[in-house]
């Protein structure tokens, strides 16, 4: 039987180096090859190619409708991003082919659409890019072979809008059980709203502290993932990144000039795909309570915003440098704009950083 000639078959991708596939973005060419390895003669009916991206969702949530009735009600989605097929091996007639015993390679090659959506695996969806080989044989169960590819949409941060820089502030009651504990207000500010994995932030921020309660001033990254099936939405939060300063006291101001956050190597945002989302957010210079004091948090809904970006453009923005922000006003004026957090799985960086 021809299933025990076959040695090997496998789908090999141009350009892979040791331990590591390419990846690709939109509008590049897909390249490679089928390998077929026979311990001897085999017919060979044909060998078709398929290329295959989609887009799932799915999640389930539990409903009451009465004191005694439950139900579970399941959200699902998919979209297909690329479908591409192509027969490599086969005649128009439907008659075999025998092919002699040792190595057989059967390269390919596909152009991926202009735009594509970068891969993901979330807790309850995933974007997934696959190649898959089929060979059909006479009398005999079909073989098949499976390439994953990952696919990156890249995000220039070097424009106006992303290298502009934002600021925010808020004022918060500080409150304990049933008791007023005070007034505590934060401005804050970056000096541009992109950035790539590896890169810091300069946090700039003042808190007043106005209250009888000590605070730690905090900023942090988040991560949200949202999923959308038949008119419903699924969300997941995470913190990937985090910085405290000092505790303020009482009655005390302090200043936070250029704090260092950094970046880590998370997945860049994904902010144009119908069944979900990726994006990031710096909730900037949170105030949260010291251990053994009432629980209270201020995070302020300034400087947060969509994701972003996977490298930056080469040569743009050359010669940008970290600005310290404007005098601080008091706060309550208005809320900030969003900040955009770029992010990738390679080590991109903003052209002209240190």
């Amino acid at each position: 039987m021809l299933f025990d000639k076959v040695k090997a078959f496998a789908v090999l991708l141009d350009g892979a180096g040791a331990g590591a596939d390419p990846v690709f973005r939109g509008g590049q060419a897909v390249a490679g090859r089928v390998l077929l390895e026979l311990a001897g003669p085999a017919r060979v009916g044909a060998l078709r190619l398929r290329a295959r991206g989609r887009a799932h969702v799915h999640w389930s949530e539990s409903r009451s409708s009465g004191s005694s009735t439950a139900y579970t009600q399941s959200y699902s989605e998919r979209l297909e991003v690329l479908s591409h097929r192509a027969t490599l091996l086969g005649p128009d007639t439907g008659e075999t082919t025998t092919l002699p015993a040792g190595r057989h390679e059967f390269p390919f090659s596909f152009q991926l659409p202009p735009t594509l959506v970068t891969s993901f695996e979330g807790k309850h969806g995933s974007v997934r890019y696959c190649i898959k080989a089929t060979l059909h044989r006479p009398w005999a169960p079909a073989r098949r072979a499976r390439k994953v590819f990952t696919v990156i949409e890249p995000v220039d941060i070097n424009t106006p809008t992303l290298l502009a820089p934002q600021a925010g502030a808020r004022e918060k009651v500080a409150r304990s059980w049933y008791s007023n504990r005070g007034l505590v207000s934060l401005s804050a500010k970056i000096d541009r709203k992109g950035y790539t994995p590896g890169e810091v932030i300069p946090v700039f921020a003042e808190i007043d502290n106005s209250s009888t309660r000590p605070v730690l001033p905090r900023a942090v990254v988040v991560q949200t993932q949202t999923f959308m099936a038949r008119g419903a939405r699924k969300q997941k939060h995470a913190v990937v990144a985090s910085l405290s300063g000092e505790p303020v006291g009482p009655g005390r101001r302090a200043l936070w000039q250029g704090r260092a956050l950094r970046i880590p190597p998370v997945g860049p945002s994904i902010l144009h795909c119908r069944v979900l989302h990726v994006d990031y957010a710096l909730k900037k210079a949170g105030v949260r309570r010291l251990p053994g004091h009432p629980p209270w948090w201020l995070l302020p809904p300034g400087l947060r915003g969509h994701p972003g970006h996977l490298q930056a453009a080469p040569g743009a923005a050359a010669g940008h440098r970290h600005s310290p922000p404007a005098p601080f006003r008091r706060p309550l004026v208005q809320r900030g704009q969003p900040c955009q957090l770029p992010a990738g799985l390679g080590t991109g960086r903003h052209a002209g950083a240190a």
